[in-house]
């Protein structure tokens, strides 16, 4: 039993949502995503609730039921409230700059690295320790914050590099003279 896919989703108001066969628009005050989802799950959108069924109860229409319902919840989420992931640059001389549309992070490197924000991805320094990537597509905005942590991920012995907000690095000893 799926205890996911039994949920049902709740549109809240200024959200609508639109089924063309296994195609589902979502449409708010933030955006419009759109996702084509597996052709055997069976979405149903009646008074403002979407439920997801499965025609039987073998494996994959087990495993498709949970993830078919949380991408959908995701882009209904995504088009009301948004997503945000906030990042911290830690170490000396580690810092983040905005240029225009890309943003610039000297992470200990012999160069400056440079990112793109992809299309409805905005990516916001309020200091020069701090980013926070925003957008409604939750599978996008997660990649953008790993792609920035994978410049300089945290070490365990200074605890220098990139690591999101509400991450905890292990910390370790370092080497003891005899």
């Amino acid at each position: 039993m799926s205890r996911i896919g039994l949920k049902p989703i709740e549109i809240p108001s200024g959200v609508e949502v639109k089924l063309n066969g296994n195609t589902v628009t979502v449409k708010g005050p933030k955006g419009e995503l759109s996702r084509e989802l597996h052709s055997e799950m069976k979405i149903v959108v009646e008074d403002n609730v979407v439920t997801v069924e499965r025609p039987s109860d073998n494996k994959e229409h087990r495993s498709l039921h949970g993830t078919t319902r949380s991408l959908i919840f995701n882009m209904v989420e995504g088009v009301s409230k948004g997503y945000e992931k906030q990042l911290e640059i830690i170490g000396v001389g580690y810092r983040a700059q905005k240029q225009g549309n890309k943003v610039v992070i000297n992470a200990g490197y012999s160069h400056p690295v440079e990112i793109d924000p992809i299309d409805g991805i905005e990516i916001d320094i309020p200091k020069n320790t701090s980013v926070i990537v925003k957008g409604i597509d939750k599978e996008k905005v997660g990649a953008i914050a790993a792609n920035i942590r994978a410049i300089r991920p945290p070490e365990p012995y200074k605890g220098k590099g990139i690591r999101y907000v509400d991450e905890y690095v292990r910390r370790k000893e370092g080497k003891t003279a005899k």
